[in-house]
This record gives C-alpha cells, structure tokens and sequence, in this order.
C-alpha cells in the first residue's frame, strides 16, 4: 500500500459512525474495512496521504474526546505491504450475532458523497431499552427506521433517517426513555452523512 494507513479503535459502533463522519468530512480519507469485536468496540481501518490520514485521526480523537468516549487513533505512514496479512481480516460471520464482523464498505457505495437526509443513532446496553427508545422516537417525528447493528455484551444500536430537525427531535425524546431499561452508550445526529458512513449501514 503507498497510502497511509489508519486505525481508529473506539467503543460502540454509534460512536464510530460519528468519528468517521468526521474524519471523512475533515480529510480525503477512504474506509477500507471495519471489524467489529465484542470488547465491544469497532476498528475502522482508512487509507489516504500521510496528511489527510493524520488530520482525520486528529478529527477523531477530537470528536471521541466531545463525546467522551475512549478512542485509539493510530497513524502508520508507510505500511509494509508484508503487513496486510494482519491487518486485513478476512470476511466471516458471527452466528451469535447473525451478521458479518467484517465490513467492506467499498461494495456497498452510494452514488453521493453525502446524504441529503440525517441519521440519527441511539446505542444502548441492553436491548429492551433501546427498542423502547425507538419506538418513542418513531412517535415523536417523522423519521424511519433504517438499520440496526449488534455488538457483543448485549450492545446494540438502531439508526433513524429523516430531516434533520425531525432526527434531532426523535432522537432527543428516545434517549430520554432508556434510564431504568439499561445503558444509556450513545445518541447522537449526523447531518448529511458521509459516503463511508452510507456505506457501511448494515442491509
């Protein structure tokens, strides 16, 4: 690989797709896969100039630090092409979860570099809780549901999709219905979301 390479470690899959919008929107960075594990937590790995790759893990210590979330954001300027073995996991399913730990984002690309909607993310410990949440936040606005993602240790986040005031709105009102269901480990609002973070919706 001539670019550099990137790896961003963080807990909780809704707190990944905010550093990656951000990271996308700082600097010409490019997703080359995500695996998820159930520490649980998501390793994005991107790939762009040493630049770019740099400013985009600033962006997401930056962001992971506003939301108060642990993160790792390492910069490998020059990856020895040896390396990939390790670092390029290969696709597998986990039957637990019933979905792919692996991602390739490069197969499921939009057309668009943004979306012209909001997405919106509520992530809990705790599945009751989180379907609680949603279900509020459906009753709240005008927004859908559009995907979910599983983590292990009972982590789970369901994303919405709608205007972004409606989003902010519903995700606002959902939130507020986890306390006493389980953990509360994230909710948050991506206005226009990148090409990556499209790309990586689970089907």
């Amino acid at each position: 690989m001539k670019d550099a390479l990137a790896l961003i470690e963080i807990g909780g899959w809704a707190a990944a797709m905010v550093v990656l919008d951000a990271m996308e929107k700082m600097a010409g960075v490019r997703v080359l896969q995500t695996e998820l594990n159930d520490r649980p937590g998501v390793c994005l790995k991107l790939h762009g100039s040493l630049g770019d790759v740099e400013a985009a893990a600033a962006a997401a210590e930056g962001t992971a630090s506003a939301m108060q979330v642990a993160v790792i954001a390492h910069v490998i300027p020059a990856p020895s092409p040896l390396g990939k073995a390790a670092w390029e996991a290969a696709a597998d399913f986990n039957p637990l979860f019933e979905q792919s730990t692996v991602q390739y984002p490069e197969q499921r690309m939009k057309n668009e570099s943004q979306a012209p909607f909001a997405v919106g993310l509520i992530e809990t410990q705790g599945f009751t809780a989180v379907f609680e949440a949603i279900d509020t936040a459906l009753k709240t606005a005008a927004v859908e549901v559009l995907a979910r993602e599983k983590l292990g240790g009972g982590y789970i986040a369901v994303l919405i999709k709608g205007d972004v005031a409606a989003v902010q709105a519903a995700i606002d009102a959902g939130k507020a219905k986890v306390e006493g269901l389980g953990k509360l480990i994230a909710a948050h609002v991506i206005p226009s979301p990148s090409e990556g973070v499209l790309s990586l919706l689970p089907k």
